[in-house]
């Protein structure tokens, strides 16, 4: 530590007097400066740039939990902790911001749905329980909304629709993209909010034309919905508060990428061992 510190000095004072002081030899320091960096010292710079290849490499979206998760699954050697301290030493933060925008409308005459998912939120296989929510999306050109339908068993995305306007044609076209895609059989349960868009007829006979059980939140209870609010947070987190979007076409772009290319298929889930969704069902089903 002393002759790392008289190197970095050594512009501003004189390397004998601080020698001196420190009470090492300038024959050492100098010795010590032919050496290079220690072994220990090699390993973290290379292991620095792995780190920051990682990093990049999911748009800057994984903090050192994922990250080190990343190195792992690679075959790196090392600690979660001095994967955080060499990110930070290097200012590699997923930053984070918040906003808010209500989407919810529950001030209609349409029938509400018992609270059938009570929190249950880990079925144990897929097609059992699927929760939905939108949430908003800003550009220059103006509002997007974006309905998601997510798989509570491995918490992917089994289908979405981003819209100019707010109404049921949003969720009914996300929802009929998840039946097309996963063909659930009878009795799934289906968790939203009470907003209009869920609760209008049209809606409501796409469900039971399909043998699907509605289940509602209670009124203004977030909590009851805490997966699908927990995967919007993630997704302004990772891509839209990072992004000033110029158009409706580069937001779609982009959200097509986060959801199919980077989500569902790639991004590292606490709540599922820190495998994928589309890797967690893989291994299920084996």
């Amino acid at each position: 530590m002393r002759f790392s510190f008289i190197k970095a000095e050594k512009a501003n004072h004189d390397v004998a007097l601080m020698c001196r002081v420190l009470k090492v030899t300038r024959q050492g320091f100098y010795a010590w400066l032919r050496r290079g960096p220690s072994t220990r010292k090699r390993q973290e710079q290379c292991l620095s740039l792995t780190i920051r290849a990682a990093f990049l490499q999911n748009h800057g979206r994984y903090g050192s939990p994922r990250v080190y998760q990343e190195l792992k699954a690679e075959g790196h050697r090392t600690s979660r902790k001095r994967v955080a301290r060499l990110m930070k030493e290097h200012g590699l933060i997923a930053r984070r911001l918040r906003r808010f925008v209500n989407t919810t409308d529950s001030r209609h005459g349409y029938g509400i749905a018992p609270n059938r998912l009570d929190r249950n939120f880990t079925p144990a296989a897929p097609n059992q329980v699927w929760a939905t929510d939108i949430t908003y999306i800003p550009t220059k050109q103006g509002w997007l909304y974006l309905a998601v339908v997510l798989d509570l068993y491995s918490r992917k995305v089994v289908g979405w629709s981003l819209q100019p306007y707010l109404d049921r044609r949003l969720v009914l076209a996300a929802m009929q993209a998840a039946i097309a895609a996963r063909k659930p059989g009878p009795g799934l349960v289906h968790h939203s909010d009470r907003g209009v868009q869920y609760a209008c007829e049209e809606y409501q006979r796409l469900l039971a034309d399909a043998e699907i059980v509605a289940s509602m939140s209670r009124k203004a209870n977030c909590w009851d919905n805490a997966v699908v609010e927990s995967f919007f947070s993630t997704l302004k987190h990772e891509l839209v508060y990072r992004r000033d979007f110029a158009s409706h076409p580069e937001a779609r772009s982009a959200i097509f990428e986060y959801l199919e290319g980077f989500y569902n298929r790639r991004r590292r889930h606490s709540t599922l061992g820190y495998l994928s969704p589309t890797e967690y069902e893989r291994r299920s089903a084996n």
